[in-house]
């Protein structure tokens, strides 16, 4: 593919050591296979991209409309489906699988991207980072409290306004990642830092 995309999971974290013997603290993604479930073109569709399919389940577990896609396509069916812009459809056909060794190799930039862990509803001071109020002189319910928000002549609360609510759960892009080692066998992709979201979250690995 001209722009790279792989779909997978993320493992755990964890530490390897190089051939000079410096540690790197990495990230274990388990990245594909992909397979080619529609080839998008500007004449058909307006626009040319590849729809990659990642995770087989069962048939039964699979809505109908999306039964008849895959079975029209050839490919089993899948979990997840995603697109790539890309106007190198030509040469692929519905059906081809890429694999990580194909797509990424050592010491290239990737930018991973998932949903983070969901922290459910927090304060300001654990969402904003806000300080507080005053630890002394009197101090009795507002040492987590967010504080004034508006001013003396608002009748209304600002857009874009730091106030408590849900916290995390949201997609979170983490770019210029190094690819310390690549797996092709076990289809493990080892990344160097950290990666969002919890064990068996879904990621999209793209070429930096």
């Amino acid at each position: 593919m001209e722009k790279k995309l792989m779909l997978g999971t993320k493992e755990y974290m964890t530490q390897i050591f190089d051939a000079e013997g410096r540690v790197h603290p990495v990230t274990v993604l388990r990245v594909g296979p992909v397979t080619v479930t529609q080839v998008k073109t500007r004449e058909k569709d307006g626009y040319a991209a590849l729809q990659i399919g990642f995770g087989e389940r069962k048939e039964k577990h699979t809505p109908k409309p999306q039964q008849g896609h895959f079975k029209k396509a050839g490919t089993p069916c899948f979990r997840y489906v995603r697109e790539v812009r890309t106007d190198a459809t030509e040469e692929v056909a519905p059906g081809k699988t890429f694999t990580v060794g194909e797509m990424f190799q050592e010491g290239e930039r990737v930018a991973v991207s998932g949903l983070s862990k969901g922290k459910g509803f927090q304060g300001v001071v654990k969402r904003h980072n806000f300080a507080g109020g005053p630890r002394s002189h009197g101090q009795k319910h507002t040492e987590r409290s967010p504080g004034s928000i508006g001013g003396g002549l608002r009748t209304r609360v600002p857009k874009g306004m730091r106030m408590a609510g849900r916290m995390g759960h949201r997609r979170v892009t983490v770019k210029n990642l190094r690819v310390v080692s690549v797996d092709a066998e076990r289809h493990l992709l080892y990344v160097k830092g950290a990666v969002p979201g919890r064990r068996g979250t879904l990621i999209e690995v793209r070429g930096a």
